[in-house]
């Protein structure tokens, strides 16, 4: 009865264990063959945006500073100006009846003066010989003084209403590019009118903002070149497309804004061919080269409640979802900052139909096969 039961007890196990390995043969052969990449430490770029504005270096307001007819214009919109170039000729007539009139009010003035020189002269003489009294002399000097005060007020008037003439021919105050002109020729102007304004567009100023997080990082890495240097910053047009030419950030102001809790640096780029122009808008990227930096492709990770997870491959070729914390992003990697190592094994497609616990069977890509994939996106 013994060998009866050890004989079934035999053959029982024998079928179990038949049955398990028909069984790990059929999930092996129904596994998927999925990617596996072997995560490294390389260098990296590191890219940020931001919003920026962009300024001319000089930008001036080209204003009537007298009023008038406007006779004469002579530029035209968008043309470029040199310093001291005729823009615009108000008539002059009324202005230079002023002229006129103070030249005449100098010349009085001027026989005024003498004729009180020759009274004084002859006012000397007699007080010399006791003709007259002292007193007589004093006054004569007093109208001598007065005539010369007289011809100083008339020389000052007429260089006034010269100065008000000049002032009907407006000039450039620098090289630049004339911006829109609101009047037409005839028009009448009022002191202070808005004639148009002027662009030096050598050079640009684009302002951008960030955070006081971002700008303590960004001075720290300033002052301390050896872990991260911050290079020259690029920008991006309207139409993404990028900036042929490199610029630099020179300054930034001294006071955060209280409503955004941001401040403002200034990059200078030069602007040979006039491309930028003033108050046009783009993009502002700051790259900065990191060190060892893990990077995770984008395509690998997926989302849960605003979380980053990968699928994790163990020995026994077994995946596991683990969270980890992105530093940032770079174009379609991330640079892990938590919860990833070198050496982590991770799914790198086809993360869609997988499960904790499920068995791959893992294709795996060479490390160089992620560094051209970084390089490709750069």
């Amino acid at each position: 009865m013994q060998s009866t039961l050890s004989i079934s007890a035999l053959f029982i196990g024998t079928i179990l264990a038949s049955c398990s390995a028909k069984s790990e043969k059929k999930q092996e052969a129904t596994a998927p063959t999925l990617p596996v990449i072997q995560l490294i430490q390389q260098d990296a770029t590191l890219d940020r945006d931001y919003a920026s504005n962009l300024e001319a270096v000089q930008n001036v307001e080209v204003r009537a500073r007298v009023a008038g007819f406007l006779d004469k214009i002579l530029v035209d919109e968008g043309k470029p100006v040199h310093k001291g170039q005729l823009l615009f000729q108000l008539n002059p007539t009324e202005f230079q009846v002023e002229v006129d009139r103070a030249q005449s009010n100098l010349q009085s003035a001027t026989a005024q003066a003498e004729s009180a020189e020759v009274e004084m002269g002859r006012v000397k003489l007699l007080v010399d010989k006791n003709v007259i009294s002292p007193s007589e002399l004093k006054l004569a000097r007093s109208k001598m003084a007065t005539a010369r005060a007289g011809i100083n007020a008339a020389k000052s008037a007429l260089a006034k209403a010269r100065f008000h003439v000049s002032l009907t021919s407006i000039r450039a105050p620098f090289d630049g590019v004339i911006n829109r002109i609101p009047f037409k020729q005839g028009s009448l102007i009022e002191e202070g009118a808005l004639l148009t304004s002027i662009s030096d567009l050598r050079q640009m100023y684009a302002y951008f903002n960030v955070s006081e997080k971002e700008y303590l990082s960004f001075i720290k890495k300033r002052l301390d070149p050896d872990k991260t240097t911050v290079r020259e910053v690029d920008l991006l047009l309207a139409d993404d497309t990028a900036y042929p030419l490199k610029g630099k950030i020179e300054t930034t102001e001294t006071e955060f804004e209280d409503n955004s809790g941001t401040i403002a640096f200034r990059a200078t780029f030069p602007n040979p061919k006039r491309l930028l122009r003033h108050g046009s808008t783009g993009k502002i990227r700051v790259s900065t080269d990191v060190d060892d930096a893990v990077l995770v492709p984008q395509k690998a990770v997926f989302e849960v409640q605003d979380k980053n997870f990968v699928y994790v491959v163990d020995a026994q070729n077994k995946v596991s979802s683990r969270s980890f914390v992105p530093r940032s992003r770079v174009d379609q990697f991330y640079i892990v900052q938590s919860g990833l190592k070198p050496g982590d094994r991770i799914v790198f497609e086809g993360i869609q139909s997988l499960k904790d616990g499920m068995s791959i069977v893992p294709k795996p890509l060479p490390a160089k096969s992620l560094q051209a994939l970084y390089a490709a996106a750069r």
